[in-house]
């Protein structure tokens, strides 16, 4: 009798943790409303299945995660920063296991460019869920080949096992189709879970997901995908209103594609972080060494006559906190930080923050919104004299939602500000996308989700 897929991984060195349990025992389902129901509005009004929709009792389901984490070594050993995209992922988990399925996840870390980067292996990670999850997570330390199929070929429902980075094959980035049917060689049923990677046409995010469909099979969205495409695309289609838009970052160039699709929505965009100073050029103001894009100017000029030709109010700092900088040894420092009350910045120092009287501004616009999207940080939050306008803006978020407001945090930095303060269990929503949000609130097809069945 052969052994058994728990004995097996468990028999492998250098496995890591696993918890004390059976292979197959169910855990309750997290305490999650998973389904809406109603089929996924996408910007083509094209009704995509999702994994409530399909049968898997017994087959092997392809999975694609976002597990790209953060990490950093601490003794020699790669530890997990923020377990916030593995934690993201476990209602899908939970429905699949409770449906019987066996469950083969892969994911990418970081950009190893095709070649096997130690620091950059998932192992870590099937510790990590294994832990958040409680049961056992097997790894394998290949994405394809036969230990991959040998290791499947031994699940039984309700198993999970994760596969080594993707992005050790290079020809994962190229969507190279001999690459993508060696992945599909496990694949019964495909799954997509990865909203921040389903703006790339990669063989783990399109490519399976095609040719699951050409045999017959199903390709669906995960619980993730499903609630990332209702809030970014069903709730902001006809937003409650006030709607109130934040967006901060470093460039106009970033956001304007978003900027000008959102004016044709909101009521009231605030405007934070370094592309506020671009804004201001382009009003005349002064902006002292702040970061600007100045070839820029004329795109955020456009921008503000589209709002004021929509009626949509559009508000730039009034205030900010300023500091003089200086590169040392090619890392910047910053002293003699305080705040400037005017509207224009005086030589010989940058804007780094938002200031308080527009912290309070733009927290009253919060207080009165019934939908809020924020997209991108007041100023740089990582450094903690300058968080303060960052906070803020959390903190009136946060209020909002408590006053019945939709709040959706649409990825990337915004999402490590708001957990940094605090206060992420406190709003309705935080995307998992970086890119994949931002071109998604563009209006761009998403590959990733394109390429699932219709309904």
């Amino acid at each position: 009798m052969p052994m058994g897929l728990a004995q097996l991984i468990l028999s492998r060195k250098g496995f890591g943790h696993l918890p004390s349990v059976t292979f197959n025992s169910k855990p309750p389902l997290t305490d999650y409303s998973p389904s809406l129901s109603c089929a996924l509005i996408y910007p083509e009004s094209m009704a995509k299945l999702t994994v409530n929709d399909i049968e898997v009792n017994g087959k092997r389901v392809f999975v694609r995660v976002d597990y790209n984490v953060p990490m950093e070594e601490k003794d020699g050993e790669m530890v997990i920063n923020d377990e916030t995209r593995i934690k993201a992922t476990i209602p899908t988990l939970d429905l699949l296991i409770e449906k019987g399925a066996k469950i083969i996840l892969t994911a990418h870390l970081g950009r190893p460019k095709g070649e096997r980067v130690p620091s950059m292996s998932l192992r870590p990670v099937a510790a990590k869920l294994s832990d958040i999850i409680c049961r056992p997570v097997a790894f394998v330390d290949e994405c394809i080949g036969e230990t991959v199929e040998n290791t499947v070929g031994q699940m039984q429902p309700g198993d999970i096992v994760l596969l080594e980075n993707v992005r050790y094959h290079k020809e994962e980035e190229a969507n190279d189709a001999d690459f993508a049917e060696s992945l599909a060689k496990v694949a019964d049923v495909y799954v997509n879970d990865a909203f921040g990677a389903a703006h790339r046409a990669h063989a783990s995010t399109a490519g399976v997901a095609n040719i699951v469909k050409s045999r017959g099979g199903q390709s669906a969205a995960g619980l993730l995908m499903e609630r990332e495409l209702k809030f970014l695309g069903e709730e902001l289609e006809e937003p409650a209103r006030p709607f109130v838009v934040i967006l901060g970052g470093a460039k106009v160039s970033d956001k304007i594609k978003v900027i000008d699709r959102l004016l044709e929505k909101a009521d009231t965009i605030l405007i934070g972080g370094a592309m506020a100073y671009t804004f201001k050029l382009a009003q005349g103001y002064t902006v002292g060494t702040s970061l600007v894009e100045k070839d820029k100017v004329n795109v955020a000029q456009q921008a503000l006559d589209k709002a004021s030709e929509k009626g949509v109010k559009f508000l730039l700092p009034t205030d900010n906190t300023v500091t003089e900088s200086a590169k040392v040894d090619g890392k910047w420092t910053f002293k003699n930080e305080r705040n400037n009350p005017d509207v224009n910045i005086p030589d010989g120092v940058e804007g780094v923050d938002i200031g308080p009287e527009t912290a309070k501004t733009y927290s009253d616009e919060c207080a009165a919104a019934k939908t809020v999207l924020w997209n991108g940080p007041m100023g740089i939050f990582e450094d903690p004299r300058f968080a303060v306008g960052t906070f803020a803006v959390a903190d009136a978020v946060a209020g909002a939602t408590k006053n019945g407001a939709t709040s959706i945090i649409g990825g990337g930095d915004s999402v490590k500000a708001i957990n940094k303060s605090g206060l992420g269990d406190q709003v309705t929503f935080m995307s998992t996308g970086g890119g994949a949000s931002l071109e998604f609130l563009e209006g761009k097809e998403l590959p990733g989700v394109a390429a699932l069945s219709d309904q």
